[in-house]
């Protein structure tokens, strides 16, 4: 009888911890690399966005947002390398270089606003040389709106404010990076 009822745990616990809310990539793990990393502002890299996938979105899901983040950033307010959102609740992937606007890989209607770097689409990491590591924070969040009702011009501290009225979820990946 003790086999069976921990057999029975075992197998409620790992049912239950492979239904989160989670966010994957086969192009980043623990750290970015020179293919991410941004081309300009004194950096020489490819500038490419991650592929980015998730499952297990919570019931209640209108539409996603996906935001990448450093807090380490020398500014006194962290900084926003990327900023999607609007993405249909139906979706459930960005392929690797969807931040590029030019190339229009990102489903029809989805608007990618305004960076920090003041450039729409993806912006990689790029920290000042010597100012040690810098953890880049790309999250995915569930939304109760299947609209935010925001145009690519927005700046990312006024979709930020509206993610976090209609955020019913979300799932990050961490990636580090340093010059």
């Amino acid at each position: 009888m003790k086999k069976l009822t921990l057999a029975l745990l075992l197998l409620t616990t790992t049912f239950s911890q492979a239904q989160t809310f989670t966010l994957k990539s086969k192009d980043v793990g623990g750290q970015s690399t020179k293919k991410q990393e941004f081309n300009g502002f004194g950096c020489s890299g490819e500038n490419v966005s991650p592929q980015l996938s998730w499952e297990n979105a919570p019931k209640g899901t209108k539409s996603f947002a996906i935001t990448m983040y450093d807090p380490d950033a020398p500014t006194g307010s962290g900084f926003w390398h990327w900023v999607v959102f609007d993405i249909p609740s139906n979706i459930n992937e960005l392929v690797s270089n969807a931040g590029n606007m030019s190339l229009n890989l990102t489903p029809k209607n989805v608007i990618q606003s305004k960076t920090s770097y003041n450039i729409n689409g993806y912006g990689g990491p790029c920290p000042p040389e010597g100012h040690g590591i810098h953890a880049y924070i790309i999250t995915i969040h569930a939304l109760k709106t299947d609209k935010l009702g925001l145009t690519e011009s927005t700046n990312p501290e006024i979709v930020g404010y509206y993610l976090w009225q209609n955020t019913i979820e979300k799932a990050s990946i961490v990636v580090y990076y340093n010059r």
